[in-house]
């Protein structure tokens, strides 16, 4: 099975950038949906942002305009640049990703459809 290895994260202070990276030990091309879930301390995971199989993205109301998601097929990695950095974006990032269409790949799949997903990275934005 592909597994996923995901980087990157670290403390900044709002307003600041970090770039998320995931590494698949296999061909990102085969997932037909690959995104970003995240999790902050008390709170239910979440989707940040996803991007289908014809490069199609959905992003969460709350990172629209700051952060941009992108996949390089060739380099079989996943990519989230995060700009503008608010306190509330503090949690633990996980990239995911599955090969099932069911769902879609937006804000309707679950995250527990998301079959493959690495082992995280904290993000720590202080004000």
């Amino acid at each position: 099975q592909v597994q996923l290895a995901d980087s990157g994260g670290g403390s900044v202070q709002a307003g600041g950038s970090l770039k998320l990276s995931c590494a698949a030990s296999g061909y990102t091309s085969s997932f037909y949906c690959m995104g970003w879930i995240r999790q902050a301390p008390g709170k239910e995971r979440e989707p940040v942002a996803t991007i289908d199989s014809g490069g199609i993205t959905y992003y969460a109301d709350s990172v629209k305009g700051r952060f941009t998601i992108s996949k390089d097929n060739a380099k079989n990695t996943l990519s989230l640049q995060m700009n503008s950095l608010k306190p509330e974006d503090t949690a633990m990032y996980y990239c995911a990703a599955d090969y099932g269409r069911g769902w879609g790949c937006g804000p309707h799949r679950p995250v527990s459809m998301y079959g493959v997903r690495g082992q995280g990275t904290q993000v720590t934005v202080s004000s």
